[in-house]
C-alpha cells in the first residue's frame, strides 16, 4: 500500500469495532486509533503513528471521526 491509497474507517458496530479498508481490502476491525496504526504499518506505512491517523486527509472517517468508537 502506498501513502496515496485512501483508507476508509467505517462506522462503529454494536461492539465498538470499526472496519478498516484500504485499496479495496479489509485490513481488520479496529477498536482504537492504535489498532488502525497497526493495520497501516502492516500494510506498508511503517512510519505512521496515532497523530498521522488522526490528521491524515487520506483517511475517510464514516459515522464519526477518530474519537467515535461507540454507536
Amino acid at each position: 500500500m502506498n501513502a496515496a491509497t485512501p483508507v476508509i474507517v467505517y462506522p462503529p458496530d454494536e461492539d465498538g469495532g470499526r472496519r478498516v479498508r484500504a485499496d479495496g481490502v479489509i485490513l481488520g476491525r479496529a477498536f482504537s486509533v492504535r489498532d488502525i496504526v497497526a493495520f497501516l504499518q502492516e500494510a506498508g506505512l511503517q512510519g505512521w503513528d496515532e497523530m498521522d491517523v488522526v490528521r491524515s486527509e487520506l483517511i475517510e472517517w464514516r459515522g464519526g471521526g477518530p474519537e467515535v468508537w461507540t454507536t
